[in-house]
């Protein structure tokens, strides 16, 4: 029979993708019957990426109705187009974003102040007014170079695998 763990298991991998799905702030879209992104593939554009990678997932979750379409098109290095998501309201109006050179957050602050409606505004008051950005923007991920030069030699290893890599 194995043995119990001691320890209080951690999240599960659901409640980790729930939370992050219903974090702060909804991003409620009134009136917007679907978005269209166009982005490269690979190698650029990395901003439009982001965001179809972190923050449209909380985007559907929020706004079961509104189709999202998003297009990947293969870019080469000599081809000069920019990425772009059409916004298509309910009363057929379509406004385009410019997505190029832009943070996700920008992007997702700009979206929301284009169709957010009033509990957008209320949340970029309070957050003003607290005296913290309107939305938080992505935290890089921690290098994971060798510090010292122990590290860098491996110091857990003996004789020529210490040397080496």
């Amino acid at each position: 029979m194995p043995r119990r763990p001691k320890t209080i298991p951690g999240p599960s991998r659901l409640s980790k993708i729930l939370a992050q799905l219903t974090a702060s702030p909804r991003p409620q879209l009134t009136n917007v019957k679907s978005l269209r992104l166009t982005l490269a593939l690979r190698n650029d554009h990395f901003g439009a990426r982001h965001f179809v990678k972190e923050d449209l997932p909380r985007i559907k979750y929020a706004n079961p109705a509104v189709d999202i379409q998003v297009n990947k098109v293969p870019k080469t290095a000599a081809e000069l187009w920019q990425p772009e998501m059409a916004v298509e309201f309910g009363d057929g109006s379509t406004r385009t974003l410019n997505l190029d050179k832009k943070w996700s957050s920008t992007i997702f602050g700009e979206l929301m102040d284009m169709a957010g409606g009033t509990p957008w505004q209320r949340w970029k008051k309070e957050r003003l007014a607290a005296g913290l950005p309107i939305v938080d923007v992505p935290a890089p991920r921690p290098s994971e170079s060798p510090n010292t030069f122990s590290q860098l030699l491996n110091v857990g290893k003996t004789g020529a695998a210490a040397v080496l890599p």
